[in-house]
Order: structure tokens, then sequence, then C-alpha cells
């Protein structure tokens, strides 16, 4: 899977603000909670297990304490390592929806002579129409946090977000940090995060359209600086130091050309005094076709080429092996032996190169690796094998087990104890994009979901990782469209990005699959959401490219063999099947507010109600289960409508100010309307609510430790466990919760 998800799509740099002279006070913030545990909302929340499934961009093991580690993600918050239980513990769950910018982590620091001190910079987005960055600090691991509010912006999903790390504390006094920013240069504290101030001295010149600076990393008492808009040649410096912390210089001699023009990452080998660093002709984690690996012995200014393999040769296919290099991590316990990455290697497969020798010579541990992803298995990407790794720009040492390497990939982390079996070490850490979500009322698994860059899963368990990994058949990257027929659950059908097809249905409620015989020929470019009518008699296809362009649907009654278009409905709407009524459709027009319905199972759509919200693609159209007609429109901060005529006429409902997205469950004892879930506010607070009465009122569900950013895609409850939820997240995968007993 070679291009990220839709929700991961870095957007090119737009002006960034000038930096101020100092940012906002700190604000205290809730602390975050390790999950699983019961919140003050008496649900307990957890993740449904998936293992991984995105880039994991850096990985940290603290320097002084053994067993102690921390992973940040692109676009799913920071993570810490608990060595005794294996596992990781979300350090991030507590950013709600007002601050789902803050979920991507550009940065991660400790301060090795205080281990319970660490340091996020956050901010996924660095463009106009995103909120400023933050840093949080805390005094115990990520257990509780203080924030300061920065007026620039940081770009944890943009390209180099596998750099860095961008975030140091100063070698010569803890109560000083650096932070260096993609478009305002470098920054500095001295209160240990409290307030940030542009650096004095620091020679290069940001610009609104470029990586900035790219690394800090200290080496003995000095700092050095990677610049990404450099290119090593006199006047365009891409590495700086300082060593008082005050005065900045280039470095003198550092490489230059094509393949060092961007400084990747860089470590420092403390018994030798040599500074290693990666290098690349572009950012990353895309893009890249030339790189290198340099060092530095500090002590003497004097430089030395060791990149392991040159890029440029060709494969044994005849493939232009064209790479570039990405981490690097030496061994805190023996003198000159380390491991760097290949980056965006695809012709041949990234690798991680280990020296015992300073990089006079090199060993591929690709060359030698047994895999067991037997814990993750959709890591075997349907019929195929597991791969080494792409996107590999996370790499770390151990610095208490020279054996255990780490390596971040752009779906899981891959850990060794003896350089030669290689296992994913990625338990409690779920960074899935979620898109679609069903929890089927028979059947063996109760929930089946739609996900960024891995498709479609059936879960028999919601604390194991599919046995079947993704849905093959055709093996989709990112999932587009999953529904079920209401009157036929056995019968399923999907659409998304595939390269064999890209639409697929199952007889047996989503355990196997078999593609469509035929599909539009718009499918491969712009493949949307899918729908079935009540019994499968008919199916609805609407079409969606990534950048927005909508179609006209098609439809189909013999199972995907023949398509044909439906000019009556609405480009790029979402087609809604009646649970009830194989004859009945509906479609939301968000251009005109208008709610359309079809009475003849898809082949002819009419207008309905209007009026209604418009202007804005993430409506949520929903029909209640069971129930012919009975539809609800969550329209965002216009609220909630709904109609029990079939769309002919809507009511808003008085409970709710906004409403982002809703689902059913079960009904409660004693009801006879199922519950109803909702990501909305009624009060000041964006939350996950239910209501047990037809939403007349509602009770929170989640609390202040578990917000998880932007929650607004999907919710649903299980038709068979009551109080039991599903939710989607953009980047902490599918949470579920459940009502404490």
């Amino acid at each position: 899977m070679r291009t990220p998800r839709l929700s991961r799509r870095a957007v090119l740099a737009g002006s960034a603000a000038a930096v101020a002279a100092t940012a906002v006070s700190s604000a205290a913030v809730s602390p975050a909670v390790a999950a699983p545990v019961a919140g003050a909302s008496g649900y307990r929340w957890r993740n449904v297990v998936v293992g991984g499934t995105g880039f994991v961009t850096g990985v940290l093991f603290h320097p002084s304490v053994r067993g102690l580690a921390y992973a940040r993600t692109d676009i799913g918050g920071a993570y810490r390592w608990d060595d005794r239980a294996g596992r990781w513990t979300p350090l991030t769950d507590h950013l709600g929806w007002d601050d789902w910018n803050l979920l991507g982590v550009e940065a991660i620091a400790v301060d090795p002579a205080h281990p319970g001190r660490v340091y996020l910079a956050l901010g996924t987005y660095a463009q106009s129409w995103a909120g400023n960055g933050a840093v949080l600090r805390s005094e115990d691991r990520g257990a509780t946090w203080s924030r300061t509010d920065l007026d620039v912006k940081l770009g944890a999903n943009e390209d180099g977000r596998g750099a860095g790390e961008r975030l140091l504390v100063d070698p010569r006094d803890s109560d000083t940090l650096w932070l260096g920013t993609r478009h305002d240069g470098l920054l500095k504290s001295t209160d240990r995060g409290a307030t940030w101030a542009a650096a004095s001295g620091f020679p290069a010149k940001a610009s609104p359209s470029g990586q900035g600076v790219v690394f800090l990393v200290a080496a003995g008492r000095a700092v050095y600086a990677g610049w990404g808009d450099g290119d090593g040649t006199s006047g365009t410096a891409n590495l700086y130091r300082t060593a008082d912390g005050t005065a900045w210089e280039a470095v003198p001699g550092q490489p230059s050309g094509t393949a060092a023009k961007v400084p990747i990452r860089a470590a420092y080998d403390r018994h030798t005094r040599e500074l290693y660093v990666t290098y690349a002709n572009a950012p990353g984690p895309n893009g890249q076709s030339d790189g290198s690996v340099h060092k530095l012995r500090t002590a003497t200014g004097k430089w030395a080429d060791v990149t392991p393999v040159r890029p440029g040769g060709t494969t044994g296919d005849g493939s232009a092996d064209t790479f570039g290099y990405g981490g690097v991590a030496v061994d805190a316990r023996r003198p000159g032996t380390l491991a760097v990455s290949t980056n965006n290697r695809w012709a041949d497969v990234d690798t991680v190169y280990r020296t015992t020798n300073g990089g006079r010579t090199w060993t591929s541990l690709k060359d030698a690796a047994v895999f067991d992803v037997s814990e993750t298995p959709y890591l075997k990407w349907g019929d195929d094998k597991p791969k080494f790794g792409w996107w590999i720009q996370a790499l770390a040492v151990d610095p208490y087990d020279s054996k255990h390497i780490v390596y971040g990939t752009g779906a899981t982390l891959y850990g060794t104890r003896d350089l030669k079996r290689w296992a994913p070490q990625i338990r409690g850490l779920e960074e899935t994009a979620v898109r679609q979500l069903i929890s089927p009322p028979v059947g063996e698994a109760h929930l089946l979901s739609g996900l960024g860059d891995i498709g479609v899963m059936y879960h028999e368990r919601l604390t194991a990782s599919p046995a079947r990994g993704m849905a093959a058949n055709p093996v989709f990257g990112s999932a587009t469209g999953l529904a079920q027929a209401a009157a036929r659950p056995s019968y399923v059908v999907r659409a998304g990005w595939g390269d064999n097809g890209n639409g697929a249905c199952s007889n047996d409620g989503g355990r196997t699959w078999a593609p469509f015989e035929a599909q539009p020929d718009i499918a491969k470019d712009a493949p949307g959401p899918i729908a079935t009518n009540a019994d499968g008699s008919a199916l609805l296809w609407s079409f969606v490219h990534w950048d927005g362009t909508k179609y006209a649907a098609h439809r189909s009654t013999d199972n995907g063999t023949t398509w044909s278009e439906i000019s009556s409905f609405p480009k790029g709407a979402t087609p809604v099947a009646d649970p009830a009524d194989p004859t009945l459709f509906y479609a939301y027009d968000t251009d005109t507010g208008t709610l359309l319905a079809s009475t003849d199972s898809g082949l002819s759509f009419t207008a309905r109600a209007g009026g209604l919200p418009s202007g804005d693609a993430q409506f949520k159209l929903v029909a209640a289960p069971g129930r012919s007609g009975d539809l609800w429109l969550s329209a965002k901060w216009n609220g909630l409508y709904r109609s029990t005529d079939g769309g002919a006429s809507f009511s808003k409902v008085a409970s709710c100010w906004a409403s982002y997205t809703l689902g059913f469950g079960k009904a409660a004892d004693g009801a006879d309307y199922p519950a109803i879930y909702q990501v909305g506010s009624t009060d000041t607070i964006t939350a996950v609510y239910r209501s047990d009465d037809e939403a007349k009122t509602w009770t929170r569900i989640n609390d202040d430790a578990h917000q998880w950013g932007w929650t607004g895609e999907v919710v649903v409850g299980d038709p068979r466990v009551y109080g039991r939820v599903y939710l989607a997240t953009n980047g902490r995968g599918i949470q579920y919760g459940e009502p404490l007993r």
C-alpha cells in the first residue's frame, strides 16, 4: 500500500503566521488515562483490536530508564511503552473535538536527567485552515499534562513527518527546550516549555513552504539542527550547531549534492564522539529517490561518507532501485554500532542496515529476517506475505539491549530481540482511520469495519486482530462503502480503492467475498458509498473522487453483473436503504438541502422534503432499524432532524443543537424503540451520547479522558447487546464502550 489514506493526504504547505515573541501562557488539561479504565460516565472504553495500521513516525527509548519508550504517530497521538505489560498506553486520548488538529504528534522529547519528564509537540497540519500547534509537558511520564498553545503551526501529517526529532531538552540545562518548526524557524523555551520565543542568532531563514528545522540532536554539550530548506552548499547549509545555546554556525564541510539535499535524522555516538546523519533528496515519506549516510567526527570536524548502498542500481527484474535514507539509531552500549533504514524503496523493499564498525561495513537485517505476524494477520496483505517495511523512518535501538531494535512502517511497529526474528510490537497502539461500521443482528461477528488503507475487516472477536486480516478477493486499500441487507444479513457489499476491482459482495455475512462480475468504468477512479436494499435484490453505487468530484450513481439488480446509470440520483450522495421495505431508497442532496426517495428499488428518485440544511457533504442520513420511513438527519451544527413519513417532512429535534453522526443499537429493557447513539452537542460539549427515549433526553457516555479528537464519521450500537456502542475515530482506531455492570 503505497499511498496514505485519504484522511492522511498531506496538503502543500501554505503561508504560516509570523513568529510572535512568546506563546500564550500554559493551561492545565485533563489527564490522559491508560485504557481500559472506567470513565466518569459509567462506561468502560477500549479499542477494538486491529493492531497499528497507521504510520508510526517516531520511537524514542528513554536513555536513563530501562524499558521506557515513547512513540508518536502522524494522526493518532502519542504512546508510552509499558515493558512489564508488553503494550503501549495512549497518552493523548483526552484531546477533544475542538483539538482534533493536535492528534498529530510532530515530535517527542525526554529529559535524561529527570525520567518523569516528557514533552510533546502537537499539530497535524500547517495549513491556514488548521489550528495552531501546542506543546504538552508532563512530570509523570504522560499520566497528566500541562499545555502551552503556540502561535505557530506544526505539520505532523505533512511531508517530512518521519524526520526528527524536532523537539529537544538542552543537554546543558533541563529547563531549556528547543523546538524546530517547519515555517517559523527555531523556537526556544527557558521554563520547561511553558513559554516560547524565537531563538536568537539562528541563521537559517524560514520559508512559508519549506521544511524548516527537521531535527535537533545533542552531541555532548552541543546542539545540532538539521535544516530542510538547504542543499549543503555555501550559503544554503543544511546543518547548524551551537556550543553555548546562543551562537549558531553552519557546520563546515557538510555533505552537498542531490543525495544530501534534506537531512532526515541524526544520532550521536558518545563513545566515538561521532554524529551520524541520514539524507535524502526529498523530505519523505514519499518522493525520495536518492540519499546517503554521513558521519561527522565532532572533535575534529572531519566528515566521512558511510552510505551502506548507493541508490540508483537495478533489481533482478530490471527495476530501478531508488530510495532515500531515513532512520538512524546508535547502540548506547557498543561503540561504532548503529542501524540506519532505507525509505521509499519500492522495487527492492526497504531494509534496516546494521554496522558494528562505524559504517565501514554493513549487514542488511532484511536478508535473514523471519517474520511472525500471527498477532496481526492483516500484515499478510491478503494473499501476499509480510513485507520488511516501507516508510521506515522511525528506528530505535534499546539502550539496555543491543539486540532489541524497533522500527516503524506505514502500518505497524516491528521489533526483534535477536536481530533475526521479527514480530509486531504494537499491542495497544491503534491508529486506524475508520470510515464505516456495521454491527450485524446475527452471526459470529458483532462488527464489520471499513477502514482507511486496510479495507474491510470481519471482527470475530473485539479483543484480537481479525484472523482473516484484510478482506480479500479483491484486496482494497481504503474502503469507501460497506452495507448489509437488513432482511438478509448474510448479504453484505463493499466498495473501495483496489487494484483488481472496486466492489465485492459476500453471502456469508462478510467472512468471504467475491468481486462484482463487472463495474462501471468510473469505479476505478472514484469508488464511493454503496448500498443494498432490504432483501439484497438491488445495489446502488455512488461515485466520488478523493478530490471531491462527484459522478452519476449506478444501479444493479443482478448482483453486480450489469449496471445502469441513475440520472435522477443526486451526484455524490450516499444512498440509504429502507430497512423494512425493499422498494424504498433515500438520498440526501447536500447541495440543495433536499431529501429524495425512490419507490421502485432505486430505479428513479423524486424530491420530497426541501429547505433542509445544505452546503456540507458530511451531513449523515440514517434509517432506524426495523421501521419503514423513519429517517434521522445529522446536520452538524444545524442540529438533528427526524422524519417518520419517509422524508416527506422533517421536524427538528429540540434536545441537541449539533449532531455530527448518529446510529442505533439494542433497545433498553422495557423500551419499544432502539437505543440511539450520537456524536453531537446537547449543551456546550461535543461528546458521545445515548438516548433511550427517542432523542427526548441524552446521557453522555464518554468522559474528558476519552475523547479521541474528531469522531464525526460513524457511531453505531450493537443490536444484540444493550449499551454497547462502536465509535469511529480518525486516527485512534475503533473505540467501543460498554456500561459498567
